[in-house]
């Protein structure tokens, strides 16, 4: 007699940077294998979850921290947990308590929809914060700005480059940042 597929536990963590540590977040469990994003989750693209979401197999256990570190708002939680629990894998969040087996009761969708809710309050409450705190620090003359991700000789040879014609893309590769950032340097000032 063969006895039934217990499944994996599998883990999925989420920091918003690379310098960001995802250790307190599934700490003192043990899991088949664990899933870590370094990105913000307001970013559609977190290759390890759609790893994880490829991976998990019906019987599966998926644990998250958090309801925040798993979705970017309210309509990517409920999308996401209910992709994972038509595949008939559970779902449970750590800080809220809360599992999800895949049961499509009133219940559980409504506790979904709750406390997602209130996680995607709480998130907006400190970015809420965080803009005042900003705003106080800069009244105080205090607040520095972000640091510079380039030196100004390196801005200057990345004007260089681009004026002799190469790509922004290759620029952004070359220098370690995004397109976007490339572009910024050139919007801002020569002595940026």
């Amino acid at each position: 007699m063969s006895t039934p597929n217990r499944g994996h536990r599998l883990g999925y963590a989420r920091v918003s940077s690379e310098d960001q540590n995802t250790v307190r977040q599934l700490d003192g469990l043990s899991f088949d294998k664990v899933f870590t994003d370094k990105v913000s989750g307001g970013k559609a693209n977190r290759p390890q979850l759609t790893a994880l979401l490829g991976h998990a197999r019906k019987g599966d256990t998926v644990v998250v921290h958090s309801m925040d570190r798993l979705a970017r708002n309210l309509d990517d939680l409920r999308a996401l947990v209910n992709r994972l629990t038509e595949k008939g894998v559970r779902v449970e969040f750590i800080k809220e308590g809360l599992t999800f087996p895949g049961e499509d009761s009133a219940m559980s969708r409504l506790l979904l929809s709750v406390m997602g809710a209130f996680a995607e309050f709480e998130r907006a409450l400190i970015r809420e914060r965080q803009r005042e705190g900003i705003k106080a620090a800069k009244k105080a003359g205090v607040y520095k700005g972000r640091k510079k991700l380039l030196s100004a000789a390196q801005v200057t040879d990345l004007r260089q480059r681009a004026e002799s014609g190469e790509s922004k893309a290759s620029l952004a590769r070359d220098f370690g940042v995004s397109r976007e950032t490339v572009y910024q340097y050139f919007k801002a000032a020569p002595d940026a």
